[in-house]
């Protein structure tokens, strides 16, 4: 049998996380500097919340997370998952949740405002690898072994569709998709997994115009660069301006008129453009080092929970971060998810810090 043993926590993952973190800030800040120019817009509001909400209080939770046996989070995640719906679904109460964009995915709580969603796909994630880990070899062949994971995916799609917010349902989606795979799940239940997802997500692609638009405008970003390609255009012509070492710190131009967003889902593009080929490339290389040392502290955990949560931990914070990159690059749909480290949104960047906690407390667990 495997020799369990109690070691320091993995140095490497914790150097790939602290870079990713520090790098994300100064970019956020450098991005922030095009507030200025955009009708005296909260310059200063947007770097503190960033600051205290993201990285302090998030550094806060992973600094616990790293020293809480993760083992206890097993015990906790059905309640957990049961608390993210009800606040989830607070969104939709009036003068509670509040709408921006067209959608509703926001809670205020006095001055600060946080997207429940986060917390959502924490929960959610804690849940399934609770579940996965609990069926044996038997359990996984059996015909219903996957109805709960069919069931909290249909919640968390109900409560996600309705605000709207399609691309965190997508990332959850994948995230439940590798974990299956690692937990072992028959062939034939992942394939009617993917088969109802892409059934679903085309059947959302045809019933709201927004999302067919986005589609059209990934296919041939020149249709409308006026309107709804202008995000696009805007993103590849500030990638293309950043050239091999880009602008300079702060140099960005189009941060200050032409690209929406530049401290949300555009802020890849303003990095592009202030540190060029090599700053970016060096961006995609940490997300690319932290999936690669994730999937290893998964493979090296001591039991399956720990491994589960690991995977969709991992993809959680990866794949919405490459998805955000593609869409910037016009190589994947526009979709809204954050640059995790980098973008706007402290909500978002305290759960991946948590998330990264509990990996790391993993990490101290090894399989000799």
């Amino acid at each position: 049998m495997p020799r369990l043993t109690f070691a320091k926590p993995d140095s490497f993952f914790i150097a790939i996380l602290v870079s990713l973190t520090l790098a994300g800030f100064f970019i956020f800040i450098s991005a922030s500097l095009g507030l200025l120019a955009r009708g005296g817009a909260p310059f200063g509001a947007a770097i503190v919340k960033q600051l205290l909400l993201g990285i302090v209080v998030g550094g806060g939770c992973s600094l616990a997370a790293t020293y809480t046996p993760y083992e206890r989070w097993r015990r906790y995640s059905p309640w957990l998952f049961l608390a993210a719906l009800i606040i989830t679904a607070l969104v939709f109460v009036p003068g509670v949740g509040f709408e921006h964009g067209g959608a509703r995915r926001w809670i205020a709580v006095g001055p600060l405002s946080f997207q429940p969603a986060e917390f959502l796909k924490f929960a959610f994630v804690l849940y399934a690898a609770a579940w996965l880990a609990a069926l044996d070899e038997r359990g996984r062949k059996t015909a219903f072994a996957m109805l709960p994971v069919f069931l909290m995916l249909a919640a968390v799609g109900t409560l996600l569709i309705a605000q709207p917010n399609t691309s965190t349902l997508v990332v959850i989606i994948v995230a439940v998709a590798g974990m299956c795979i690692v937990a072992g799940v028959r062939a034939r239940d992942l394939a009617a997994l993917a088969g109802v997802a892409a059934v679903g997500i085309i059947a959302l692609i045809m019933l709201r115009p927004y999302l067919y638009e986005r589609i059209q405008t990934f296919l041939d970003p020149s249709r409308d660069a006026l309107g709804a390609s202008y995000q696009i255009q805007q993103s590849l012509i500030a990638v293309g301006s950043g050239g091999v070492f880009g602008r300079g710190f702060g140099q960005s131009v189009q941060k200050f008129e032409y690209l929406p967003e530049p401290i949300g889902d555009s802020i890849f593009a303003v990095a592009a453009e202030e540190f060029g080929f090599i700053g970016a490339l060096i961006l995609i290389l940490l997300f690319l080092a932290l999936a690669l040392r994730g999937f290893r502290i998964a493979a090296h955990a001591p039991d399956n929970f720990g491994s589960l949560v690991v995977t969709g931990f991992i993809i959680l914070i990866v794949s919405q971060s490459f998805m955000n990159i593609g869409a910037m690059l016009a190589v994947l749909p526009l979709t809204g998810t954050p640059l995790i480290f980098v973008s706007k949104g402290g909500t978002a960047l305290l759960f991946a810090l948590a998330e990264a906690g509990i990996i790391v407390n993993v990490s101290r667990r090894a399989r000799g």
